[in-house]
């Protein structure tokens, strides 16, 4: 709900009226309070000195009278001179209609894509709009900046505007729990409510005047810089070899081996593979960079887990029958079903079990279950692909999500790998909001498990 609403402000103010006459009705009984102790002491006295016949009784009222008009009196002056001197150190904050004016500007801001916050001149939330949500929070007014958004160059930013600097722009980033990349616009507003509050010296109106913050999110504009340059620098990598050998295996046809019709054979075999090599790179590579430009995007989907796998299975027999690798497929009974992707979750399974096929053939068996678990107090379902052949040495495990990383890159490429399934694999799982682990031993095989968060209120796969 849009936490400026002209009708939460009016509430804000009613509370603030309320509370400062709370305050005043404190005060004065508290001055009253004295006031009274003066008058009793002072009776009491009177009395005393007429009962001896110190005073004459008409003496004594009238003194009596007249010190408690002066005690009086001066107890309502003190009152008002402290209050002029509140009023005149302490200027009112301003309200949300002080700032905009009406609720039909505070429904405009709210329809507004970007986040767009006003800060008081202490920093504190004045106004947000609907888009400002994720990044403050629920009912953000009242709240510091500083403890809504932790970055240093913003806060900064924001602090040197407050003190009397010029508008300025700012980009920053938030690291989790995926990264996102904003530029902010701080601007200070001198706005008719802050230039008229009375008793402030231009100075302090200049130093505690409200900011307006407008933030962007060029979280994918960033992320396709980065693909850029990744790709361009991996491409050129992974791509050298390949292209090295297409181009000797043309020279050798086009010279000596053109007449012979079995050289011409076997090189056009070489030549198929490494053009294949390359397309399966390229592929890999795109299908990545598509991923990674939608991770912070959170699918919303429901998905049938046992479903992708058995569809993905039934596309790898006949590479199992190949390498005469038994594929068992188990799930636990009732098994929920997940919030997610259903192509990338595809993905996700195609990529571990092709990788424990090739690389686990020698055990002769891959196993793939499906179970229910929790992660941090919430249901998740657990995918745990098992081989058992060679498995991974233990100073392999944390890079084998790394780009291009190879625990044997020639062994790796001899049987078709790109180098990019694992990292496919993580970031696909990072959309997903998931977690991937792999355990190895050598001589027993490999896990790779992945937890993916159950399915709450989403719209079914059609």
């Amino acid at each position: 709900m849009w936490p400026g609403e002209a009708s939460e402000q009016d509430m804000a103010t009613t509370d603030g009226e309320s509370g400062l006459m709370r305050e005043k009705a404190r005060e004065f009984a508290g001055r009253w309070n004295s006031t009274r102790t003066f008058i009793v002491a002072a009776a009491i006295v009177f009395v005393i000195l007429g009962s001896v016949g110190a005073l004459g009784l008409w003496s004594s009222i009238l003194a009596f009278t007249a010190l408690a008009g002066v005690a009086v009196l001066q107890s309502i002056l003190t009152g008002e001179a402290r209050g002029a001197m509140m009023r005149t150190a302490t200027p009112p904050p301003l309200s949300a209609a002080a700032l905009m004016g009406s609720g039909a500007g505070l429904t405009i801001l709210n329809e507004l894509p970007d986040p767009l916050i006003i800060l008081d001149g202490t920093g504190r939330v004045a106004l947000a709009n609907r888009a400002a949500t994720p990044i403050l929070g629920p009912s953000p007014v009242g709240k510091h900046v500083a403890t809504a958004i932790r970055s240093a160059p913003l806060i900064t930013a924001i602090e040197e505007v407050m003190r009397g600097g010029a508008a300025r722009s700012v980009e920053y980033s938030v690291p989790v729990p995926v990264e996102r990349h904003y530029n902010a616009y701080i601007s200070p507003i001198d706005t008719e409510a802050a230039a008229a509050v009375p008793g402030v010296d231009p100075a302090r109106r200049r130093r505690d005047r409200p900011v307006l913050v407008l933030l962007r999110d060029v979280t994918d504009m960033r992320r396709v810089e980065a693909m850029r340059v990744d790709f361009v620098a991996n491409a050129s990598h992974e791509l050298k070899t390949p292209l090295a050998s297409l181009s000797g295996f043309i020279d050798t046809l086009r010279g000596h081996a053109k007449d012979d019709p079995q050289a011409q054979a076997r090189f056009l075999e070489i030549m198929s593979d490494q053009a294949g090599r390359m397309r399966r790179l390229i592929e890999d590579l795109l299908s990545l960079s598509r991923i990674e430009l939608r991770e912070h995007v959170r699918p919303d989907s429901v998905v049938d887990l046992l479903g992708v796998v058995n569809d993905v299975t039934d596309g790898l027999t006949p590479l199992a029958a190949q390498n005469a690798v038994e594929i068992v497929v188990s799930a636990a009974p009732d098994l929920p079903k997940v919030r997610g992707d259903r192509d990338e979750l595809g993905q996700v399974v195609q990529n571990l079990a092709d990788n424990a096929l090739r690389y686990g053939r020698a055990g002769k068996r891959v196993e793939i279950n499906l179970a229910s678990d929790t992660k941090a107090g919430k249901p998740v379902v657990r995918l745990t692909v098992r081989d058992f052949g060679p498995g991974i040495a233990r100073e392999h495990l944390p890079r084998l999500t790394e780009r291009f990383y190879r625990v044997d890159a020639a062994a790796s490429r001899a049987k078709g790998g790109t180098g990019l399934g694992l990292a496919i694999v993580k970031h696909i799982v990072n959309r997903h909001q998931g977690t991937l682990a792999v355990d190895s031993e050598v001589g027993k095989g490999t896990v790779f498990s992945v937890l993916i968060p159950v399915a709450g209120e989403a719209k079914p796969v059609s």
